[in-house]
């Protein structure tokens, strides 16, 4: 995120991000206060509509995080569902609640502190300078303009005025912390026993009766799904850019105008000895210990670098007789660079203090400040020029291929022809494919592609479906050359899968059955026969010593008389048993682990607080939803 900079109370945004999941759409807060006219509307938050773009953009955004954040897990099925839609609409919602409430307590950003916080981003700067020219090569390759950017700022800045008056108030007490604490460090001292499913797989017969049945109740599930071959275009900023020619005198001139941009800062080589000073107590004795060997330096100036493998405490540089190489300003923490640029080639310095503890540098080598020549810059221009170029004609692009590909719906080759793309041939698609597979279908794999793709336009009239904007100043339009519809495995060919999987079950079933009535009997005082896995020591964390369900049944036994039982189903269908045959609370938690679970449960209390500051103003804002434009988008 480009605001990690300024989110300087990281657990109050932590609650903001786990009630509101969604980015924010880019029209800024004024168009959601007033009434932006967009397309349809799909709800009205007091006098603020909600259009089906914003739900659009929003459920596509939402969709490409998700993408982003389980990789090849992602099933794209899943953001197609009308709860999930629902979901995405509610959370707009609440967005825009946030902002009519910032809006009415005339929460607002001054032009200073955003001019300011843009200015500190990292990927914006340039030797610790703010950088125009980068910024505005991450425009072009975000597509945004800078008053978008401008107005995500500001509106990032005015939401967390008010979430963090919000957040502040869930601060956990010391007996809560405490009562919780001792739940989490409870140790449970347990042995296991299985009872596998395997064991009553010859006692299960599967009536055929109920095979066909299963066969005809999952008929889904033995389809052979719709598939499609394609052909395709894609227009990008990228392939622009290999068209895009720039002359020497665009280069020069372009250097002259930005010779800052390429001014070499002075840099400084030194060596220290450093005597760390860990704590205040430390450092009266680190102070002592410094002046001894600043007095052997003095003395013996040339044996600088063997005392510095002797005495120092940096590890990181004793070794190397405390060089720390080149370095420019803003590279060292303040008390080392004021001393190291104050200082003459081969000098020495006095005692210098810093949160470290007490530096002696030597300096060891100055490399002036230089403008780099044009010569060794110009490939850097070049491709700055030419990304600055294929961004403008991208933009004029981008509405002639969507419109072209619209227009001329029967092929992609006039469109191939004039913005010099190559056609391209997909392999076959499924309409609905699994994450593997949606991510070895690249671009293709976009829901909206494949959405619109298999869509009653394109297969039945074989038309070029819309420009889809798959990434950034990417866009693909596609068409079908072949489709093979759904077709449905004959129950002859899955008749043996079917029978393997309701065997399966079933010995599950008989499994559970007799593990259920096994701890029955131990909990009534039935005589132990049973073989037991060696002990182990579980607390609530060890999550990935036994399954979610095994953890809530053993924490969730009756432990006042031992050996006490539980059980619970495993994954492969077996049925474990265990024996708690003690329980043991820590004596004392450590101060640190107290701190932690203090500072998570004041985390849950401010989720708490925050969602019911959001139901509060969903009471106060009147708020209707379009039930009819949401089950359109829905179907």
């Amino acid at each position: 995120m480009f605001f990690d900079s300024v989110r300087n109370n990281k657990r109050i945004v932590q609650i903001f991000l786990a009630v509101i999941t969604l980015p924010f759409a880019l029209w800024g807060i004024d168009s959601y206060v007033r009434d932006t006219g967009a397309g349809a509307d799909l709800a009205k938050v007091g006098d603020s509509k909600i259009s089906m773009p914003q739900f659009e953009q929003a459920w596509r955004s939402q969709q490409e995080r998700l993408r982003q954040a389980l990789g090849s897990s992602f099933d794209a099925e899943t953001m197609n569902t009308p709860e999930v839609k629902r979901a995405v609409l509610n959370s707009l919602i609440d967005q825009r609640l946030l902002i009519l409430e910032a809006s009415k307590n005339r929460l607002e950003v001054g032009d200073a502190q955003i001019r300011e916080v843009i200015s500190k981003i990292p990927g914006l700067q340039e030797n610790g300078q703010f950088s125009m020219p980068l910024f505005q090569a991450a425009l072009a390759r975000q597509g945004k303009t800078e008053g978008q950017f401008v107005a995500q700022v500001r509106q990032d800045l005015t939401l967390q005025q008010l979430v963090l008056a919000i957040g502040e108030t869930g601060l956990a007490g010391t007996t809560a912390t405490a009562t919780m604490l001792r739940a989490q460090t409870e140790q449970r001292q347990v042995a296991e026993s299985r009872i596998a499913a395997s064991a009553f797989t010859n006692q299960v017969t599967v009536d055929p009766a109920a095979a066909q049945k299963y066969y005809d109740d999952n008929a889904k599930r033995f389809e052979i799904a719709e598939q499609a071959r394609a052909e395709y275009l894609v227009l990008s900023l990228d392939a622009l850019l290999g068209q895009v020619q720039v002359n020497d005198t665009d280069v020069a001139a372009w250097y002259e105008s930005h010779r800052d941009r390429y001014q070499q800062n002075e840099e400084r080589r030194a060596s220290h000895i450093l005597i760390a000073a860990n704590s205040p107590a430390d450092k009266d004795k680190a102070r002592s210990q410094a002046e001894k060997v600043l007095k052997e330096v003095q003395a013996t100036p040339d044996k600088f670098a063997e005392l510095a493998r002797q005495q120092s405490q940096d590890p990181g540089s004793a070794e190397k007789g405390g060089d720390l190489g080149f370095f420019a300003r803003g590279a060292m923490v303040k008390p080392f660079e004021d001393a190291a640029w104050k200082l003459r080639e081969k000098e020495i310095s006095g005692l210098v203090e810093s949160d470290f503890g007490f530096h002696i540098i030597k300096l060891t080598g100055i490399k002036p400040a230089k403008q780099r020549a044009l010569a060794e810059v110009r490939g850097e221009i070049q491709e700055e020029l030419k990304r600055q170029a294929a961004a403008k004609q991208f933009a004029e692009a981008a509405e002639a291929f969507s419109n072209m590909v619209y227009e001329q719906p029967d092929n992609l080759q006039a469109a191939a022809e004039r913005f010099h793309l190559k056609i391209q041939q997909s392999s076959w698609l499924p309409r609905n494919p699994g994450p593997e597979t949606l991510t070895a279908l690249g671009q293709l794999g976009h829901p909206k592609v494949l959405a619109a793709l298999f869509s009653d336009d394109s297969l039945k009239n074989k038309r070029n479906t819309e420009a889809v904007e798959i990434a950034p100043n990417t866009l693909l339009s596609a068409r079908i050359v072949e489709y093979k519809p759904a077709v449905r495995k004959s129950f002859e060919n899955v008749r043996s899968e079917i029978e393997s999987l309701l065997r399966t079950q079933q010995a599950a079933a008989m499994a559970r059955d007799a593990g259920e009535k096994r701890l029955q009997a131990l909990r009534q005082g039935g005589e132990d026969k049973l073989s037991w896995l060696p002990v182990q020591t579980l607390t609530r964390q060890d999550r990935q010593k036994v399954s979610s369900s095994a953890m809530k049944a053993i924490f969730r036994a009756d432990v006042q008389k031992l050996p006490s039982y539980a059980g619970a189903e495993t994954a492969n269908g077996d049925y474990a048993l265990y024996k708690i045959v003690k329980v043991e609370h820590p004596d004392k938690a450590g101060d640190n682990q107290r701190q932690a679970l203090q500072r998570e449960y004041g985390k849950i209390l401010g989720q708490e607080d925050f969602t019911a500051y959001l139901a509060s103003l969903r009471a106060r804002y009147k708020i209707d939803i379009n039930a009819a434009a949401l089950a359109a988008k829905e179907r």
